[in-house]
């Protein structure tokens, strides 16, 4: 059976919006901003890692869009290896209005999402992460499908911007698994969705 992992970055305000500063947002651009060099390369062996251990990635049809448009070419900064994995791992994008995607190995999910994302988690034995996809996400934690919480958090507080937790219908309880610092200013946390 899949196991969904929600992996995040945010700022210790819980922002997610326009990490690289791409998307026009004001404050946008703070995950180079607030990272130093070891500190990314500690990152990405971790993102390494974590791609390394996947079996399926799940995404909404703009941060498909994000990382199709960067592929196969991505940042030098990121490991090639990270790359190439995520090129090669099957991808589900949730998307009513998705027909070409563009990026290899891509799935379209575009009925109902409950039902085929519940159906995926039956058909993949393994990690299926889900990066960005910030609507997306809250679907799944609102329809208790998320199984997994992974979140870097960066040194900097920005006041405003899109949050990865914003209104729930109910409390959403997590169990913290583990906690770890990466190079010498992030941190990483590893949460469990308690289920019912």
């Amino acid at each position: 059976m899949g196991k969904i992992v929600i992996s995040s970055n945010a700022t210790l305000d819980g922002v997610v919006q326009d990490p690289d500063g791409q998307e026009g947002f004001e404050l946008g651009g703070w995950f180079h901003q607030f990272v130093g060099s070891k500190d990314l390369e500690d990152w990405t062996a971790r993102e390494t890692e974590e791609a390394l251990g996947a079996e399926a990635v799940l995404l909404g049809r703009r941060s498909s869009e994000w990382f199709a448009s960067r592929m196969p070419s991505f940042d030098v900064r990121v490991s090639r290896k990270w790359a190439d994995r995520m090129n090669s791992l099957p991808k589900y994008v949730v998307s009513s209005t998705l027909e070409h995607p563009q990026w290899s190995n891509t799935t379209v999910l575009n009925g109902d999402v409950v039902k085929e994302i519940s159906e995926l988690k039956q058909k993949v034995n393994g990690e299926i992460l889900v990066y960005g996809s910030y609507q997306l996400v809250r679907t799944l934690m609102e329809q208790n499908l998320a199984d997994e919480l992974r979140l870097v958090v960066f040194p900097v507080v920005l006041g405003t911007g899109l949050r990865l937790f914003y209104e729930t219908s109910d409390k959403k309880p997590l169990h913290l698994v583990n906690t770890r610092k990466i190079g010498d200013g992030l941190v990483f946390y590893t949460y469990q969705f308690v289920q019912g």
